[in-house]
């Protein structure tokens, strides 16, 4: 698995988590972002696209070059590399967070 040398922001993540089941456009994502964070998260249209093209010359993602969608938008899906990234930061919250019930939970037993 590809490894990252630095952690995705929150943006980077949350775009490349709404890309994992298929091509999306940059306001469905800004959208989907919001939704899966109850507005915690909002991607402006400034960051998004600053966003893309970052991600775009890391090879994460690329423009989708299959069917164009009906509004014209152009829709972007994640690489193999993007996926990897993904999923390697997935692995990296989750043991970051584990760590952190371990530590507090010592506490508790007190």
């Amino acid at each position: 698995m590809a490894k990252s040398n630095e952690p995705l922001t929150e943006s980077y993540f949350y775009i490349l988590l709404c890309l994992f089941n298929g091509p999306n456009h940059g306001y469905a994502i800004m959208q989907e972002t919001a939704t899966l964070t109850g507005g915690r998260v909002k991607i402006g249209a400034g960051t998004m696209y600053g966003a893309f093209t970052n991600l775009l010359k890391k090879e994460y993602i690329v423009e989708y070059s299959g069917v164009e969608n009906e509004d014209r938008r152009k829709l972007y899906e994640l690489t193999d590399l993007g996926r990897e990234i993904l999923q390697g930061e997935i692995q990296r919250l989750k043991q970051l967070t584990q760590n952190a019930i371990e530590v507090m939970s010592k506490e508790e037993d007190l």
